[in-house]
């Protein structure tokens, strides 16, 4: 155990389900903590609440949909009533929508990803931090990306960029109201990491015909360390974010690239 302090603490994640969100479940189980993991997808959670194996009384999962109100309301009461407290909020859940020029990109498309990615980061917000307000303490992790930080990183993904802009912003600022309630809120911004939604972005660069794992060898060597990230890469900055480790942290942002923006 890396971060006693963790040990049956209450850890809510949104898309929970795969990917970093996944991976930061089983990292949190691993410190003895209690996880409800929130997806949009059921058949994803069952897939997941199996693979992780957690304990008995250690692990939920909640199907909702982060953009719907009535849907966050949902996750954040079944949360209470399962645990009785929300320690760990990790505000996780995002889609990449597509790559294409701003010109091309369906308003459809940008509105969906802006409706997950920041409408869903947003009530998670406004949910959840009344109940961390009450007792005077937690830990927000809000996911954003390096694409938050620099835009020519995600260049063609106009909708994403925008959101995971938003995110950053989202969250000095809210670390800023949440400081006089002894509530800690900070960024990760995870770089190309191993997951099977930043393949899928890897497919959606290649041009139609073209050569996917050449795509992926390429992006691949931009990263100064020489790899992708894995999502226990992202879930080791998460643990230490929501734990006493980081008390004096907030409002800040923190890098899981490889180096790729340095």
């Amino acid at each position: 155990m890396t971060y006693p302090d963790l040990e049956d603490k209450v850890v809510l994640i949104t898309g929970g389900a795969a990917g970093i969100g996944a991976g930061a479940a089983r990292a949190f189980l691993g410190e003895g903590a209690r996880v409800a993991i929130v997806d949009i997808s059921e058949e994803a959670l069952g897939k997941a609440e199996a693979e992780l194996a957690a304990p008995d009384g250690h692990l939920i999962t909640i199907v909702a949909d982060v953009s719907n109100e009535d849907d966050v309301k949902r996750y954040v009461d079944t949360t209470l009533g399962a645990f009785g407290t929300i320690d760990v909020f990790f505000n996780n859940a995002g889609i990449p929508g597509r790559v294409a020029p701003v010109v091309d990109l369906d308003t459809a498309v940008f509105d969906r990803v802006l409706a997950i990615n920041v409408r869903g980061a947003f009530l998670g917000l406004k949910h959840v931090l009344p109940v961390m307000y009450a007792k005077r303490s937690g830990s927000v992790i809000n996911t954003s990306s390096i694409a938050g930080l620099a835009s020519g990183i995600g260049l063609g993904a106009t909708a994403y960029v925008s959101s995971k802009f938003a995110i950053t912003g989202m969250t000095r600022l809210v670390a800023m109201e949440s400081a006089a309630h002894h509530v800690r809120v900070n960024s990760v911004h995870p770089g190309m990491t191993n997951t099977a939604l930043f393949h899928s972005t890897a497919v959606m660069m290649t041009d139609e015909g073209g050569d996917v794992d050449a795509t992926r060898r390429a992006m691949e060597s931009s990263i100064p360390l020489g790899r992708f990230g894995e999502t226990a890469d992202v879930a080791n900055m998460v643990l230490f974010l929501a734990s006493d480790a980081s008390s004096f942290v907030t409002g800040s942002q923190f890098r899981v690239d490889g180096g790729q923006l340095t």
